[in-house]
């Protein structure tokens, strides 16, 4: 197991060089010393598993492994039984896109929101379908090599503090978090300053979920503008108001000995970023 880094998306630097195929990806990112690379589907599944297949090939070629976020639509906290059948849909179907690419084993995904209801209620009722759905998930031997990833969230309405997404991974083995640092920073409005309040986040999933599944733990990193309500616009690292700063994290990464999966979530600069993390998790 080894600590991986790549980006979501290949933002302007691919366009810039007049690169549009997802078949030039895996080549691109070898280039700049990335092995890492999350491929999203927020908007819906808009490719053909045959595709996923062949370019599959070429991330195994280059030794890029895979990460899938699954639509940005899923809400298990919508008390509709047609909804919570929609999104368990939407997690089938990123399973099956994982085992499509082949050389990929991370599925990201948003838990769900409030919606003006009770939060306790929310994560209770989300607790209680994650048992129910990802047991049935197991039975089908749907999740043998597969990490399932709730991700934290920025905003108060969502649901998704660091410790609430721990808590939702304790439902079930193959459950680990997805660490959206920019998103923790922004829902406290700046509160990781230092080594310290990471090791709080690290600290906290390691107590409860036990080290093996924190060292496949999946990591977004951005710098995000946050207001009053929370998160409002991913930056990139030349930001230098809003934070927050990776260095302190991969300190604490390598401080633990964590192998988890680095993904920059950056504006429009994610391949770039993401190689400024790895240079120096390189070199400390």
């Amino acid at each position: 197991m080894t600590t991986r880094f790549g980006p979501s998306g290949c933002g302007i630097e691919f366009e810039n060089e007049g690169k549009t195929s997802i078949f030039e990806v895996p080549d691109w990112l070898k280039a700049r010393g990335l092995n890492a690379f999350e491929y999203s589907f927020g908007h819906g599944y808009r490719m053909k598993t045959d595709t996923a297949e062949m370019v599959g090939k070429k991330f195994k070629e280059n030794d890029i492994i895979v990460s899938v976020h699954a639509p940005y639509f899923i809400n298990f906290a919508n008390p509709d039984p047609e909804m919570y059948a929609k999104s368990e849909g939407y997690i089938r179907t990123g399973i099956k896109f994982l085992k499509a690419f082949g050389y990929a084993d991370h599925l990201v995904f948003h838990s769900g929101s409030c919606g003006g209801k009770d939060r306790g209620e929310s994560i209770d009722l989300i607790k209680n379908r994650f048992i129910e759905m990802f047991s049935k998930l197991e039975e089908e031997g749907l999740l043998q090599g597969i990490w399932i990833c709730p991700e934290t969230m920025g905003k108060p309405a969502q649901i998704g503090t660091y410790k609430e997404v721990v808590d939702l991974c304790l439902t079930n083995s193959h459950l680990v978090p997805t660490f959206d640092f920019g998103h923790i920073n922004a829902l406290t409005h700046g509160g990781l300053k230092g080594k310290e309040d990471y090791k709080k986040v690290f600290d906290y999933a390691i107590e409860k979920l036990g080290i093996n599944r924190i060292n496949n733990s999946h990591i977004h990193f951005s710098k995000i503008e946050y207001g009053e309500k929370g998160e409002i616009r991913h930056l990139n690292f030349e930001d230098e108001i809003y934070g927050p700063d990776f260095e302190p994290m991969i300190d604490v990464i390598k401080e633990y000995n964590l192998t988890p999966r680095i993904i920059s979530e950056s504006a429009g600069m994610q391949p770039r970023d993401a190689s400024i993390m790895k240079k120096y998790y390189d070199n400390h």
